[in-house]
C-alpha cells in the first residue's frame, strides 16, 4: 500500500439513494478539481454545479463537487468530495473514471490512517469514529461524539504529560543535590502518582458502563417453561418475535431483539425455559440459557401466580406473569404484569428504566473504553501502582515504572504505535472512513 497513492471511496451508503458522496484523498488535487469542474479557478470549500464527463468527453453525471486544500481537510492532504446521483451505474461509472485518472479504490479506514498519520487526530479519536459510525441511539451519538471530538484524547495526553514530568523529576533527584531541588518533591511526586492512580482506577471502574453504551445492555428473560416468558418478551419488543404456545419448552434457542430504551440500545434476549429434560435438543437451550444469564446486565426473572416462591438471584428483577388469572398479590418483591392484556406493564418498564440508569451511571463515563484501551489502561494502573509499591525509595525504579505507564497511555493514543495497535483500531472502520 502506497501512502503516496490518490484513493477513492464510497463515503455515504450502498444502495441506490438520492444523492452519494465519493470522497477523493491525495496530493496536489486542485488541478483534477478543476478539470472535473471545468473552471480555471476554483476556491476551496465552495460547492460547484457541473456536467461530469469522462475523458472522452461523455456525461457521466450532474454532480455538485467541493475542494479541500491541505491541510484543512479530514486526512491532512486535499480531498476533493463529489456528490452525485446515488444509482450504482453512475457510481461504478464515476469509480471507473477515477481509475483511468490513476487513482485507486481504499481499503477500509485508509482515510483515517491517512488523518492519523499527518496528525488531524489520534487513536482515541478513530476509536470514536468507530463507534459513532456505528450509533444506533442517542446515548451512543452522544458518547461516540465525544471521544471522536477529541475529549478523551485530552484526558490521555494531560495523564501522559504528567507522567512524563513525574519521570523525569524522579530522574533528577537522582543527578542533583536536594538543596537544587523544589521543597518536598519526593512528597509531590508521590502524590501526584497517587492521583493518576486514582483517576485510571476510577474510569477502570467505569468500563462496565462504557461497553454497555457502545455494544448494548444485555436483559434476559429467565424462568421455568410455560410461565409465558414469549409472550412477554414479545409485549416488550411489540412484535411477534418468538413462538408462543401452551405447550412447554417451545422455546428451544435464544431468540434476541434490539431495542432502544431511553436512547440506550437494550439487546433482549428471550431464553429457554429452566428444566430437568431429556431432549437433547432442549438441553442445548438451556446450557445456552445459562451462558445468556452469565453475560446478563439485568435479569428479569419470570413466574406465575402459581408460584409460591422463586430463587430470585440478587440484582434479578422478579416478574410475575398472567396477572389477569388471579386477583391476588401474595409474592412480595415482585412485579405483576399480564402480557396478554398488559396489566403492569407502565411499571416494569420503569423498573428497567431505573435498572438501566443504575447500570449505566446516566450515561455519565469519563472516557469511551474498549477492548485495546480497557487492557492498555490496565497496564497504566499495574505500572503505577508498582511505582507506588515497589520502588522502595529508588528512584530510579520510580521512573522506570512511571515511565512504562507512560508507554501505555502512548499507545492509546498512537503516540507510541505497533503495527498490531495501528492495524486493530482501523480494521474497525469502513471504506470511505
Amino acid at each position: 500500500m502506497n501512502s503516496n497513492d490518490t484513493i477513492f471511496a464510497l463515503s455515504s451508503g450502498h444502495g441506490k439513494s438520492g444523492v452519494a458522496v465519493i470522497r477523493i484523498s491525495g496530493n496536489n488535487l486542485h488541478d483534477f478539481a478543476k478539470k472535473i469542474t471545468g473552471r480555471d479557478t476554483l476556491a476551496p470549500r465552495h460547492a460547484y454545479f457541473t456536467n461530469l464527463r469522462d475523458d472522452a468527453g461523455e456525461i457521466i453525471d450532474q454532480c455538485v463537487v467541493i475542494y479541500f486544500a491541505t491541510p484543512h481537510s479530514f486526512t491532512g492532504e486535499d480531498i476533493i468530495e463529489i456528490h452525485s446521483h446515488g444509482a450504482p451505474a453512475v457510481i461504478n461509472k464515476i469509480f471507473e473514471f477515477l481509475r483511468t485518472n490513476n487513482m485507486r479504490i481504499a481499503t477500509p479506514g485508509e482515510f483515517s490512517r491517512r488523518a492519523f498519520f499527518n496528525n488531524k487526530m489520534d487513536l482515541a479519536d478513530v476509536d470514536g469514529l468507530a463507534v459513532l459510525l456505528d450509533a444506533e441511539t442517542d446515548k451512543q451519538r452522544i458518547s461516540a461524539l465525544k471521544s471522536m471530538m477529541g475529549g478523551d484524547g485530552e484526558i490521555y495526553t494531560d495523564w501522559r504529560n504528567q507522567m512524563l514530568e513525574i519521570s523525569a523529576y524522579a530522574a533528577a533527584m537522582l543527578d542533583y543535590a536536594p538543596d537544587d531541588l523544589p521543597a518536598n518533591i519526593s512528597n509531590t511526586i508521590m502524590q501526584r502518582i497517587k492521583r493518576l492512580y486514582t483517576a485510571i482506577s476510577a474510569a477502570l471502574a467505569k468500563y462496565k458502563t462504557a461497553r454497555a453504551i457502545t455494544h448494548g445492555i444485555n436483559i434476559v428473560l429467565v424462568g421455568e417453561t410455560n410461565v409465558g416468558k414469549s409472550s412477554l418478551f414479545n409485549r416488550i419488543v411489540g412484535a411477534s418475535r418468538a413462538i408462543v404456545s401452551d405447550t412447554p419448552g417451545t422455546t428451544r434457542d435464544v431468540v434476541s431483539a434490539n431495542m432502544d430504551i431511553d436512547g440506550y440500545l437494550v439487546n433482549l434476549s428471550d431464553t429457554a425455559g429452566l428444566r430437568e429434560t431429556t431432549d437433547s435438543v432442549e438441553r442445548i437451550g438451556i446450557e445456552r440459557t445459562n451462558k445468556e444469564i452469565e453475560n446478563a446486565d439485568l435479569v428479569l426473572h419470570i413466574i406465575t401466580p402459581n408460584d409460591d416462591t422463586a430463587p430470585v438471584v440478587p440484582g434479578e428483577v422478579l416478574v410475575v406473569n398472567k396477572s389477569d388469572t388471579t386477583d391476588s398479590r401474595k409474592i412480595r418483591n415482585a412485579i405483576y404484569v399480564s402480557a396478554k392484556t398488559g396489566d403492569g406493564m407502565p411499571e416494569l418498564m420503569h423498573v428497567i428504566k431505573n435498572k438501566i440508569n443504575k447500570i449505566t451511571g446516566n450515561g455519565e463515563s469519563v472516557l469511551m473504553i474498549n477492548a485495546r484501551t480497557h487492557d492498555l489502561l490496565a497496564c497504566a494502573a499495574t505500572e503505577l501502582n508498582n511505582a507506588l509499591k515497589k520502588s522502595n525509595g529508588d528512584y530510579d525504579i520510580l521512573a522506570q515504572h512511571v515511565r512504562y505507564a507512560a508507554d501505555a497511555i502512548g499507545k492509546i493514543l498512537g503516540t507510541i504505535g505497533t503495527d498490531e495497535i495501528l492495524a486493530a483500531a482501523f480494521s474497525q472502520l469502513c471504506l470511505g472512513k
